[in-house]
C-alpha cells in the first residue's frame, strides 16, 4: 500500500533550526551522555578533531566522568552540527572560535553574532552565484556537444539563484564557454 501524496501548499517550508538539523551519523538513542567515540560517530568527525575543537575553544566545556572521560551531551552534538554548517560556509576557524566565544559571553553579543553571520551569508550567496555561473557554462558546453553528437540536450532541474548584488549584470555563458 502506498502513502498518499501530501497536497502542495502555498506556504514555504519552515526553516530548519540548528538543533533540528540532521546529523551525518545515526541519531542519539535517548542517552544523555556520549563518549568521545560515540560523539565522533554521531557527528561524523574524528575523536582527534573533537579534542582539537575543545583545545582551541571552538567546543564549549565538555563534561567529564568521574574517571576523566569526556561525556558529550545532546546540546554538544547540536553545537557540532552548527559548527559543521559554519565549516561548509567556508567560515575561517578563527571566526568560528570568535563566534563560540561570543556565545559564551551571552546575550550582549547578539548584535556582533548577527553581523558575523550576515557577512558569512553574503559570502555564501557570492559563492552560490559563482557556482551558478559555472553551472551555466557546463550546461552550455554539454548542450553544445549533445547537438554535435546528435543527442538531445538534457533537461535541467536546477533553477536560477539570485545574485547577492541586485545591480550585477547577467553574463552570457558563451564568453567562457567558447573554448
Amino acid at each position: 500500500m502506498t502513502q498518499p501524496e501530501k497536497p502542495p501548499t502555498s506556504q514555504p517550508p519552515a526553516p530548519v533550526r540548528c538543533a533540528e538539523a540532521p546529523r551525518t551519523g545515526r541519531q542519539p538513542d535517548g542517552q544523555h551522555r556520549y563518549t568521545i567515540s560515540e560523539a565522533a560517530e554521531l557527528s561524523g568527525l574524528s575523536a582527534h578533531t573533537l579534542r582539537w575543537y575543545e583545545r582551541i575553544g571552538l567546543m564549549p566545556h565538555v563534561d567529564r566522568s568521574h574517571t576523566g572521560q569526556r561525556r558529550f551531551s545532546v546540546r554538544d552534538l547540536n553545537w557540532l552540527d552548527l559548527v559543521g554548517k559554519l565549516r561548509l560556509t567556508g567560515m575561517p576557524v578563527a571566526d568560528m572560535v570568535r563566534y563560540a566565544e561570543m556565545v559564551r559571553q551571552g546575550e550582549q553579543t547578539f548584535g556582533e553574532r548577527k553581523a558575523l553571520l550576515e557577512a558569512t551569508r553574503q559570502d555564501v550567496l557570492a559563492r552560490i552565484a559563482e557556482l551558478h555561473d559555472t553551472l551555466e557554462v557546463l550546461d552550455y558546453k554539454i548542450d553544445h556537444y549533445s547537438r554535435n553528437t546528435g543527442d538531445l540536450p538534457a533537461t535541467r532541474a536546477v533553477t536560477a539563484v539570485a545574485a547577492p548584488d541586485a545591480s550585477a549584470q547577467p553574463r552570457s555563458p558563451h564568453s567562457a564557454a567558447d573554448a
